[in-house]
């Protein structure tokens, strides 16, 4: 069913992507981010889902970026996807949002710390759209199956897939278990490994999440290696003056050959 979110059927079988910047931070840094990795995308045969948050909910401080408008990133988000013909997700954290997310992109994602909240999975699946559902950094990916179980139950037609992103660590930490990708392999649904949170530092004193950038590609290898069908990889022209996240993205300029590495991985593996 994974298939009808692609607009281009390619003969690679390769990995999917679900890439873009953390936040949505204006119109035309979104479309220059977006035409530049589906130039990418598109020469390497890697079918794309454009990703960014029309609004960030869970923050440190409270004055954090948040958001430049919601209907204003969502509409952005949209013409995205209509411009480049390929789909895109956003996350979600409300029951309402479900439902003015879904009018503008294809993907609803549910973030780690919410992935228990089972009205919020429920009104994700009402909507049609396809739910990517992140691991919390609190669980298992053997438990997961009751996250899927959820949406299915709502929409026994949804396209679900799940999202590895690291577990705590200590107080300030995540470390990657792998073993959850086999795990949630076991549901049938796509398991995708989130390449740049699974590197975050929270809960830093100074109120800004840290991170390990350095790390991205280690992460994004060992994931195909070991069978992740998806990767997730926020990116941004400059990475030290997002308005979000900042700290564990990939320098965009280092996306096309880190992705040609695990283009030539996957085809050893598959």
């Amino acid at each position: 069913m994974m298939e009808s979110l692609f607009s281009k059927k390619y003969k690679s079988n390769n990995f999917f992507l679900l890439a873009g910047p953390c936040a949505i931070e204006g119109r035309d840094l979104a479309f220059s981010i977006a035409e530049k990795i589906v130039k990418i995308t598109d020469k390497l045969e890697i079918p794309l889902i454009f990703k960014g948050s029309y609004r960030k909910a869970n923050r440190t401080k409270a004055d954090s970026f948040t958001g430049i408008g919601d209907e204003k990133a969502l509409k952005i988000l949209g013409d995205i996807g209509k411009t480049f013909n390929v789909s895109t997700v956003t996350d979600i954290h409300e029951t309402y949002e479900a439902s003015l997310a879904a009018e503008f992109v294809d993907v609803l994602q549910i973030p780690a710390f919410l992935c228990r909240q089972t009205e919020l999975l429920a009104a994700a699946a009402k909507t049609g759209k396809a739910v990517n559902i992140k691991k919390g950094q609190f669980m298992s990916g053997a438990s997961m199956g009751f996250a899927v179980e959820k949406v299915l139950q709502e929409n026994s037609d949804a396209n679900v897939m799940l999202t590895e992103r690291g577990n705590s660590f200590g107080y300030s930490d995540l470390v990657v278990d792998y073993r959850n990708i086999i795990d949630m392999k076991k549901f049938e649904v796509p398991v995708v490994m989130d390449c740049t949170h699974s590197l975050q530092r929270p809960n830093q004193t100074s109120g800004v999440t840290g991170g390990n950038p350095e790390l991205i590609g280690t992460i994004a290898k060992a994931a195909i290696a070991v069978g992740a069908d998806g990767l997730f990889i926020e990116t941004h022209p400059d990475p030290a003056n997002a308005k979000s996240d900042g700290a564990n993205m990939l320098h965009l300029d280092n996306l096309e050959k880190l992705l040609e590495e695990l283009v030539r991985i996957r085809q050893v593996v598959v």
